[in-house]
């Protein structure tokens, strides 16, 4: 599974500047980097907390943002020009570009998962693509993506590798699928973290028509869309002023034949009944970034499906076959945005109270089986205990773990085995 790895903040402005420091003197160790250990795992909290090389590395940051910029309006795209023309020097955009990021600084959010109590987000069944960017070395453009305007590389965030476009105006970088168009069903789920480095512009869902039309989708503290039939924004409602710059987020959004739902974090941002004709052929990520100020994402997740409406039915399958229970690397701790999963089988066994469970964990075959095999077990048996906590009489759930044994795609490919790290709920009555 996936990981989000937490960060300790200590003081936005100084996380800030460390951040963008390492941008700059990354370029000149470009030539000589070696690939991190991609399988460093250090993370023990349920969305963010730091590893102690890195917190020991920021208690000894000094340095001010150098340069500051007032935070652009997140709706500026929305009023300015399409995708593809040029913004405005007083929109902040620099074309500085070549740099090769190295941030090292931590800083995020301490959510927990009770704060995602409510949350109802379920990604897509199938998942298309997935990636955190393990399989790519620090300072390169990442293998499984496509760099169509701009300038993008992959670098580390304390421990997580990162994607972050550094030039560009807008840059735009596509995941690499076997279809280049029209791989995008009627519904799909689209997943990941941004980093909300102050003064920057935040990342941007840049969707294309099967006419060929510009769509787009911005998130950051107003959620807004560019260039649909009719455009709609809805606002961030957390703490924004004291606990949004300088922190990690997670974005979610569904859409289910003409609806879409945006979700920031725990909340759902933003709903549009009917978008209209909104047909979506192909994605690109992107935005205005420069060296200075990034774009910075990681855990990228494109799913088909998508909001499991499986509420107050009587359930007659034999399983359910899920994506969305999310644990830290090589850890059996769940991820808070598990939740919306999670609340789904709550209302099934509530709705079924005769129904039992086997919860059964997957994994893909990257590393070890016998460890792979351990750590599926932990993982159900995680799951039973949270579901447990939920109200769930612990009598209707068992558990058993089958680490890579039993694939459901090929392991070869990354979709292949996004597709095989997996929760089943197996049904035993």
């Amino acid at each position: 599974m996936l990981a989000l790895v937490g960060f300790l903040v200590l003081g936005q402005a100084s996380a800030h500047a460390q951040i963008i420091d390492d941008v700059k003197n990354s370029a000149k160790q470009t030539a000589t980097s070696k690939a991190e250990d991609q399988t460093n795992a250090t993370t023990t909290s349920t969305f963010n907390k730091v590893d102690s090389a890195a917190s020991k590395s920021l208690k000894k940051i000094t340095g001010i943002f150098k340069k500051k910029q007032p935070a652009p309006n997140n709706t500026a795209a929305a009023n300015g020009s399409a995708p593809g023309a040029t913004a405005t020097a007083a929109q902040g955009a620099q074309n500085t570009g070549g740099a090769t990021p190295n941030a090292t600084t931590p800083s995020g959010n301490d959510v927990t998962i009770t704060a995602y109590s409510n949350y109802d987000f379920v990604p897509g069944a199938q998942v298309l693509f997935e990636d955190a960017f393990t399989e790519d070395q620090d300072g390169e453009f990442p293998s499984h993506w496509k760099l169509n305007s701009g300038q993008g590389v992959v670098n580390k965030i304390g421990a997580d590798q990162c994607f972050f476009l550094t030039e560009g105006n807008y840059v735009k970088v596509a995941p690499r699928l076997t279809s280049e168009k029209d791989y995008l069903p009627d519904s799909f789920t689209v997943e990941f973290d941004f980093y909300a480095l102050n003064g920057a512009y935040r990342p941007m869902m840049l969707f294309t028509t099967t006419t060929d039309e510009n769509r787009f989708i911005q998130v950051g503290e107003d959620v807004s869309t560019g260039y649909f039939p009719k455009d709609f924004s809805g606002t961030y409602p957390g703490d924004k002023e004291n606990t949004y710059n300088g922190r990690w987020h997670h974005a979610a959004m569904i859409k289910k034949g003409n609806q879409l739902k945006f979700y920031e974090d725990q909340y759902r941002v933003l709903v549009i009944p009917d978008c209209g004709e909104c047909k979506m052929s192909f994605l690109e990520m992107g935005g205005i970034g420069n060296q200075d100020h990034p774009l910075v994402f990681r855990n990228f997740r494109l799913a088909k499906g998508g909001n499991m409406n499986l509420i107050g039915q009587k359930f007659t399958d034999t399983k359910i076959v899920t994506h969305g229970i999310n644990f830290d690397v090589d850890k059996a701790t769940i991820r808070p945005e598990s939740m919306g999963t999670l609340n789904m089988i709550v209302n099934v066994l509530q709705t079924n109270p005769d129904v039992k469970f086997e919860i059964d964990g997957h994994t893909d075959n990257t590393g070890d089986a016998n460890h792979n095999l351990q750590l599926s077990q932990a993982r159900a048996d995680a799951v039973r205990t949270q579901l447990v906590s939920m109200g769930i009489d612990g009598s209707r759930l068992t558990t058993k773990g089958f680490g890579s044994t039993v694939p459901v795609a090929d392991n070869s490919t990354l979709e292949g085995r996004a597709n095989n790290r997996r929760v089943e709920f197996v049904k035993t009555t």
